[in-house]
């Protein structure tokens, strides 16, 4: 029996979708085919059309037309983030499923108003956090379930500049500028409003050019680390401190209870990936490496310290080491897989509208924990 083959309309065609989302679309082959592609650029437009295999899809600059066609199952949404929520509305206007790039979005107004539309739609909502579908990840939230009370965790995540690692992909996405004034305009008006609602209304905290770069940045890089912090050892009851800034490392103390957890991010000259969570119990430690989503075939692991019982005789005890490597299979893959069995056979969403809300939950606990590094200077 063949299965379904889901016709998928892409908008944004920008870097991730040319290194990641068109060429698992052709991989993938006997479940998805890429239909629609809608981009502000022509440029953008006419180059990703080339990537696609399976048929010449349609193309347009207008996110509606493409969520209206029916030529178009599901959407995946993955341009600029002050878009995403606008154009997930419009998907599920059209009871269409749609996944959105992460950070869904960077304010609770917008995320509302998504669950808003997404109750009145045949469609649903699956967000991007393709870190929590390895399953290496998903053993070590099985492990740490196990071990027993939890001592302390850390979450880490420095890493070099992400174009030395797009540049070695060998998927060579190439840039566009051919956008119109008003285009240009209309996302730096959108931008301003999204920044404001969330820093200044929603957060508490004032709107400068740091506090704006950390908010992105949360939204960016560090979306992927504490969506997965959240699943494998649940959210903290608050953070004690956090030292912030940019450019440069920054790091927050989550307080949970029993135990705390550091938090350290950000990005150097050196070009290195060192994305991992670790989990210490009175026993065991868990820990799960990532590496760059960009390159495929670089695998996920998942590393399990236990202490082991002396011999006979003997007082002293020692430990034993597994590393465990389910597959080379990448994360954006087995989201891709993960997400069609959400659409097709009704499995349930983890990574919804609604878990996303955890996400600006923790990232105003983290810009209020640090504001005396930005209050000071009030870009109002």
């Amino acid at each position: 029996m063949r299965s379904k083959i889901l016709r998928v309309g892409i908008i944004g065609c920008g870097e991730i979708a040319q290194v990641g989302h068109i060429p698992i679309y052709n991989f993938l082959n006997t479940k998805f085919r890429t239909t629609y592609l809608c981009d502000a650029s022509h440029d953008a437009l006419s180059h990703c059309a080339k990537m696609v295999q399976g048929g010449v899809p349609k193309t347009t600059t207008d996110p509606e037309e493409l969520c209206s066609s029916p030529d178009v199952d599901v959407v995946l949404i993955c341009n600029g983030d002050e878009a995403h929520v606008i154009c997930g509305i419009l998907a599920l206007k059209y009871d269409k499923w749609c996944l959105i790039e992460k950070p869904l979005a960077l304010c609770y107004r917008d995320v509302y108003a998504l669950i808003d539309a997404e109750k009145e739609s045949k469609g649903r909502v699956f967000v991007g956090t393709m870190r929590r579908y390895a399953p290496a990840f998903l053993e070590a939230v099985d492990e740490v379930k196990k071990m027993g009370p939890i001592l302390y965790a850390r979450v880490r995540a420095i890493i070099g500049p992400n174009s030395n690692f797009v540049s070695q992909s060998t998927t060579y996405p190439r840039l566009f500028s051919d956008f119109t004034d008003g285009d240009k305009k209309l996302r730096a008006q959108r931008e301003k409003d999204i920044v404001e609602t969330a820093l200044r209304d929603e957060f508490g905290v004032a709107v400068t050019e740091e506090s704006i770069k950390m908010l992105r940045m949360l939204g960016s890089l560090n979306t992927h680390d504490l969506s997965a912090m959240r699943e494998i050892i649940g959210m903290p009851k608050s953070v004690l401190g956090a030292c912030l800034g940019l450019p440069g490392i920054y790091s927050a103390l989550f307080e949970y209870d029993g135990f705390s957890v550091t938090f350290e991010s950000g990005i150097n000259a050196v070009p290195t990936f060192d994305a991992h969570i670790e989990v210490y119990g009175e026993d065991k430690i868990v820990r799960v490496d990532y590496d760059t989503p960009y390159v495929k075939g670089l695998p996920v692991t998942i590393t399990i310290r236990e202490k082991i019982d002396s011999r006979p005789g003997q007082d002293s005890y020692g430990f034993s080491e597994r590393v465990v490597r389910r597959t080379y299979e990448d994360p954006y893959t087995l989201e891709m897989l993960e997400f069609y069995e959400c659409v097709v056979n009704g499995k349930p969403v983890k990574t919804s509208a609604e878990d996303s809300i955890k996400e600006l939950d923790l990232w105003k606990m983290i810009l209020k924990a640090g504001e005396n590094h930005y209050k000071t200077k009030s870009t109002q």
